[in-house]
């Protein structure tokens, strides 16, 4: 008797134990997805082919209104609709695409989320830092991973999957080699007087991201090994600086066991960098025959833009990181990341865009026409390797792209590639204590 009674004890507790565990899946830690997240699941398993038919079905009379830190978004949905009318000849949807100025992008997402009626469906967004704060440690961005894209060859998911990575643009150091300036080495860069043009890291943040990668393990060993390769009388200059920041290591929570070279380079280059508002005023200015010896750290791509004259010439400059024996780093690499609104009106139309984007030539073609700007998606990559050559001719040797591949390897161009977990884990600490050096150096101007 008493061994039944213990048995039937034993079927209640489990009973109930499955019931409350039931009820915990949807109230607890798991909640429930909502309708965006169930269809990006079902999107994440269809074909390309599939994912057009479900967006013209769901937006055809419509518009669906995108939101990006690129223009270059708006060419793009052109060849879009053309796939959707393929599908279905009657289609007559259309796309909407705003790029907001001044880094306002983070505000108006937000403001569209929790306003009681929604806009936006999907942005090709930038700045790793706060899209990893604001908007994936929020959930109101929502990552898709379009099928076709993950089984292209050559794709890389743990580094462009999360979150989904559209491309890669490189700025990097160029100098004006009609003086008698050299840069072989990147500590050439923040030696004394140089003053780079660039843009200030509070007009684009991405550049401030930059200076965060250079205290990792992987960057900062990066700067250690180039200063390694200085001769003595330039070690002696830069170990000044590299004593000076030893200790805020510790301070500021950073763990590698060379950070103090990532933070003197830092100081360095924020005490003296020659802030300018947009990279294309700092390339109209390098090219020029009156800035002989001037440096700076720019778009790549600008190259492109260049009219040649007497005055100015895209051989007027030299990319600091094609020249035989450079030591270092060559420059920085940021990202622009396609997420799907957690409010998304049309997510079906949203991650077919999205996927259109990263696995189709022509999707991609409005960044992929110029170099310097590499998919994630390997094989949707235009060669850029000869755009220097004029009738066969190898004329503007700058303006060869040696791709992605070369740049981002240490025996090649060694660019720092921005990392938004990183970012977001060093930047609380980081961003005051630069801002502290730009402050110091702006009141020291001033006072002058």
């Amino acid at each position: 008797m008493k061994m039944k009674y213990i048995s039937c004890l034993f079927i209640f507790l489990l009973i109930t134990s499955m019931v409350l565990a039931g009820c915990g899946s949807t109230t607890g830690g798991s909640a429930a997805k909502s309708e965006v997240e169930k269809i990006i699941g079902e999107a994440e398993k269809l074909p390309m082919e599939e994912l057009y038919r479900k967006a013209a079905e769901e937006s055809n009379g419509k518009t669906m209104y995108g939101i990006g830190n690129s223009s270059r978004g708006a060419t793009a949905a052109t060849s879009f609709i053309e796939e959707l009318q393929k599908i279905d000849p009657s289609y007559n949807g259309t796309i909407e695409w705003s790029q907001p100025k001044n880094n306002s992008i983070f505000t108006l997402i937000n403001a569209d989320i929790t306003s009681s009626t929604h806009t936006y469906s999907m942005t090709l967004i930038q700045d790793g830092n706060q899209i990893q704060s604001k908007m994936l440690d929020t959930g109101n961005l929502l990552n898709f991973i379009p099928k076709d894209w993950k089984a292209a060859e050559g794709v890389d998911e743990k580094a462009d999957g999360h979150p989904l990575t559209l491309q890669t643009l490189n700025k990097v150091f160029m100098f004006n080699n009609l003086g008698n300036k050299e840069f072989i080495n990147c500590w050439d860069f923040v030696a004394e007087g140089v003053k780079p043009l660039y843009m200030g890291v509070d007009s684009e943040p991405v550049g401030k991201n930059f200076l965060y990668m250079l205290t990792s393990e992987k960057y900062s060993t990066y700067l250690k090994n180039a200063f390694e390769k200085l001769d003595s009388t330039k070690q002696a200059y830069f170990k000044k600086t590299i004593n000076e920041v030893a200790d805020n290591a510790a301070s500021l929570g950073l763990k590698s066991e060379n950070a103090k070279y990532g933070l003197s380079w830092i100081k360095l280059w924020c005490e003296q960098y020659n802030e300018q508002t947009d990279d294309g005023p700092i390339c109209n200015e390098l090219v020029t025959t009156s800035a002989a010896g001037e440096s700076g750290l720019l778009v790549y791509s600008k190259l492109r833009s260049v009219e040649e004259s007497e005055t100015s010439s895209v051989n007027n400059i030299t990319i600091a990181a094609y020249q035989d024996g450079y030591e270092g780093i060559g420059g920085y690499a940021y990202k622009h990341y396609l997420q799907v609104v957690k409010t998304s009106p049309l997510p079906w139309t949203a991650c077919a865009f999205i996927a259109h984007m990263v696995t189709t030539e022509e999707g991609f073609y409005a960044w992929g026409k110029d170099m310097g700007g590499y998919s994630a998606n390997p094989t949707i990559n235009q060669d850029h390797s000869k755009d220097g050559f004029v009738d066969g001719v190898d004329t503007y040797p700058s303006k060869n792209d040696r791709g992605f591949d070369w740049w981002t390897a240490e025996e090649g161009g060694a660019l720092v590639l921005e990392d938004p977990a990183y970012c977001a884990e060093v930047s609380f600490n980081m961003s005051d204590w630069i801002d502290v050096i730009i402050g110091n150096k702006a009141a020291a101007a001033e006072a002058k």
